[in-house]
């Protein structure tokens, strides 16, 4: 089963000059280098924790399912538990930051998230998990926007949403791959209690270090209002059905569970009167009319697109090697690769990050995901980790060169509107990075399962027992058996069976390649655009510029 993995589905970074009705906020001092550098730390160990905790069940759902006696479905309703609140609560946390203070909002934060971390070492069976991960979803969502703050917090304005924007995306992108190398030795070390052992261990660490290194003062104003209530109850109502929708639906698949459609129809319902009601507020709690606007549905697509063509190593490169049997502690060297390619990536952007260079960041990441995904559209069953190390490689570092430069435009549109279209622009990068990563892995692990079906039946109408070449696999396979069975109906039978296995397993293998193809190509197409409205945008500045010395000789005479 292919695994949904989302980088940062809790991320919605609030930079510190988001803070409506701030003002001007404090003046920025300058600190030591050795503060600066204990700040950055505590921001990648806040990090860490909230990446951890949000894939330990995603990485490790097979060794899950034994420790709490589950199905393999049943166990990937703790991740469904887990996103359904997680997706929309940073939604709130900007307004609650400013209402109460942004120092009591980071200690009660982590205070709540080391509690909840507690609980899970009492878990035992698959209802107290299910309880245990959703309140883990809510403790989590500050988190990523804490690693956001700390890293923010060393640098000068000018260098925030450059060096520091760049950064703390890239410390919350690390958590997938750091997932996937430390669990098989948790697990070795004491099954799924190591796992939770470990995350309650982050948590205490990252609790110290919030309390030893208080973020700057932000100024305080009353900002919740009744309706922001209402309509954050009913947003986060739709979000989280989708979410749920999103991680399950393939496996109870789309048309066949009624749940489904219920929970859509809650979605649609709740998310359409939020939008009403916002529609007509004098002060709404996400503008709507300028969400929709041609420039913020074009930021919309570029970043749901991304999320999309991510999927192929989110989900598709683990879910390959799962499918060829292949666990965790087989593919550390790969995930080791992934995680320096997104620090070097991290440490490329913040250097040469800057104004008017986004398009050169984005054209360098689709190329590397272009790339990338042929590379891995022409794998075997006998293909291994370090046949794709090339390929995630430069797919690790195009995720982490793509959204800084796409964020930091947002956050400029935004800012140029005003502090309070902040939050607008906080609500389309929720949804592009945390719902968006949900869809990419849907969508994917879709498509492969119906790729899949078609494979196995193109496979399965030409194998015939009639065929004399079938018929000596099919004892082949069953010849390790024959000193166990006497009954040749019984052989024959289990030598049918390992062939029935070997064409899922070929059907598989072909239904990723046609996915790993189509993720290159719809980049190839994003790629293309890119460079048509590059040119365009380039063509129209010259025109500008002929115009203007034109006009500026005719004054002249």
């Amino acid at each position: 089963m292919p695994e949904i993995v989302t980088r940062s589905a809790s991320a919605a970074p609030v930079p510190p000059a988001a803070e409506p009705s701030q003002g001007q906020g404090p003046v920025f001092v300058p600190r030591h280098p050795v503060h600066a550098a204990a700040y950055m730390l505590a921001s990648t160990l806040l990090a860490l924790t909230q990446g951890f905790g949000m894939n330990l069940v995603t990485a490790n759902i097979p060794q899950i399912q034994g420790a709490i006696g589950a199905t393999n479905i049943e166990t990937t309703w703790l991740m469904a538990a887990y996103m359904a609140p997680n997706v929309s609560l940073a939604i709130a946390l900007i307004k609650l930051r400013t209402q109460f203070g942004l120092r009591n909002f980071a200690e009660l934060s982590i205070l709540v998230f080391c509690i909840v971390s507690i609980f899970n070492l009492f878990v035992t069976d698959l209802q107290s998990a299910i309880v245990v991960r959703f309140f883990s979803g809510v403790a989590a969502a500050p988190m990523s926007s804490l690693a956001f703050l700390y890293m923010l917090e060393p640098f000068p304005p000018q260098k925030k949403l450059t060096i520091g924007l760049s950064l703390a995306l890239t410390n919350i992108a690390l958590g997938p791959s750091i997932a996937r190398m430390i669990s098989p030795i948790l697990l070795d070390a004491g099954g799924f209690h190591a796992l939770t052992l470990f995350e309650l261990g982050l948590a205490m660490l990252a609790f110290c270090a919030v309390y030893l290194l208080p973020l700057t003062p932000q100024l305080r104003a009353n900002v919740i209002e009744k309706l922001d209530v209402i309509s954050y109850f009913l947003i986060a109502t739709g979000f989280g059905c989708v979410a749920v929708v999103l991680v399950m639906g393939r496996l109870h698949w789309w048309f066949e569970a009624p749940w489904i459609g219920y929970a859509l129809l809650c979605a649609a319902v709740t998310i359409t009167v939020a939008i009403i009601i916002e529609l007509n507020r004098k002060n709404p709690l996400i503008d709507i009319r300028w969400i929709f606007s041609p420039a913020v549905l074009h930021l919309t697509g570029a970043l749901l697109l991304f999320r999309l063509i991510l999927a192929e190593q989110t989900t598709g490169a683990g879910g390959f090697l799962q499918v060829i049997g292949l666990q965790n502690d087989q593919t550390f060297l790969l995930y080791f690769l992934i995680f320096l390619s997104t620090i070097a990536g991290g440490l490329v952007c913040a250097r040469l990050m800057g104004a008017g260079r986004e398009p050169y960041f984005h054209i360098v990441a689709l190329s590397l995901l272009a790339i990338g995904a042929f590379i891995d559209s022409s794998a075997t069953n006998l293909t291994r980790p370090q046949n794709m190390y090339l390929s995630q490689i430069m797919i690790g570092f195009a995720a982490a060169i793509f959204l800084p430069p796409a964020m930091a435009t947002g956050l400029m549109s935004a800012l140029k509107k005003g502090p309070n279209y902040i939050l607008s622009f906080i609500i389309v990068f929720l949804t592009t990075q945390s719902l968006g990563g949900l869809l990419g892995s849907a969508v994917f692990g879709t498509f492969i399962t119906l790729r899949e079906k078609f494979h196995s039946n193109a496979l399965v109408e030409k194998i015939a027992l009639t065929d004399p070449l079938v018929v000596q696999r099919v004892k082949a396979l069953a010849a390790p058996y024959a000193p166990h069975l006497t009954d040749q109906a019984v052989l024959n039978a289990e030598g049918i069976a390992m062939l029935s296995q070997q064409a899922t397993r070929e059907a598989n293998v072909l239904a990723y390649n046609d996915a790993f193809f189509v993720m290159g190509c719809m980049a190839s197409a994003a790629l293309f655009v890119l460079l048509c409205h590059v040119a365009f945008d380039a063509v129209k500045k010259q025109t500008r510029k002929q115009d203007g010395e034109n006009t500026a000789g005719v004054t002249a005479s």
